[in-house]
């Protein structure tokens, strides 16, 4: 039965979606929004990254499927994800699309809203603490620091980026966060050094972010790969390049340095 017969036949209520950003992994960092979702859900499909290890007791009333893909490895396509969804709630369910992070940063939470609009269900997106804030954070690390950095940027590390993109970043100045960056760490640590990015940058690189094997790594841009290497780092990671590293390890000492040699960039009072 397509999904328009299904919506016509009249039998059973057409449910709703709800998007839940999960934050970056534990349970403690999920909003009262999402708890309430999961609290209220039929039907659950779970990423791996998102908070799941007590998801039966976050969803007691839903079945639980797990639709992760892995590096490699994409046991439910993009595709059937989005068709499982509209399954389900075509035949009257609450579903929640539980994702890791927040729906809306590079969490193709858009495409699923599409897919949702297209077949005539309701659907809801409740945002979440994306692990592009909340990761470094948890190594210590802030984004922005008066007279050190203004200004943050993300990125996705999936694939490589384009010489204008690393130049941009380049003459940008402001700190780096990029996510799924392990595997294009090569070209994209190689790329800011070519385009005059200085080889002193420092670069953290925070594995398995909120777990109790998180792991930080603390290099700079010229050695990183040297370094990443000799460390074993595997996804999932966060990369973050700027001086705000230092902040983490050096304190009030580098951030006093580090204002000094950065005057022109201080925000007045």
């Amino acid at each position: 039965m397509t999904a328009q017969s299904s919506r016509t036949a009249g039998s059973v209520s057409t449910g709703s979606v709800t998007l839940v950003g999960g934050g970056p992994g534990t349970a403690e960092l999920l909003t009262i929004a999402a708890v309430t979702a999961l609290q209220q859900a039929d039907v659950v499909l779970f990423d791996r990254l998102a908070p799941n290890d007590d998801l039966a007791s976050l969803a007691p009333k839903a079945t639980l499927i797990d639709v992760g893909k892995r590096a490699g490895s994409h046991p439910v396509s993009q595709t059937g994800i989005e068709d499982l969804m509209v399954e389900h709630a075509l035949s009257g369910q609450r579903v929640v699309r539980l994702k890791g992070g927040d729906p809306y940063v590079f969490g193709r939470g858009s495409e699923e809203v599409l897919a949702c609009h297209r077949n005539g269900i309701a659907v809801t997106v409740i945002s979440g603490v994306t692990s592009a804030i909340a990761v470094p954070a948890a190594a210590g690390i802030p984004l922005t620091h008066r007279g050190i950095s203004h200004a943050f940027t993300v990125i996705s590390g999936h694939a490589p980026l384009t010489d204008n993109e690393l130049e941009g970043l380049t003459l940008l100045g402001s700190t780096i966060v990029v996510l799924m960056g392990v595997g294009t760490l090569p070209t994209f640590s190689q790329g800011l050094l070519r385009h005059g990015m200085p080889a002193a940058m420092p670069v953290a690189i925070i594995e398995r972010g909120f777990s109790a094997t998180q792991r930080t790594t603390v290099s700079t841009l010229s050695t990183v790969l040297a370094d990443a290497a000799a460390a074993g780092v595997r996804s999932p990671a966060v990369l973050v390049v700027g001086e705000v590293v230092r902040l983490a390890f050096s304190g009030d000492s580098a951030a006093e340095d580090l204002v000094a040699r950065a005057a022109e960039f201080a925000v007045s009072d």
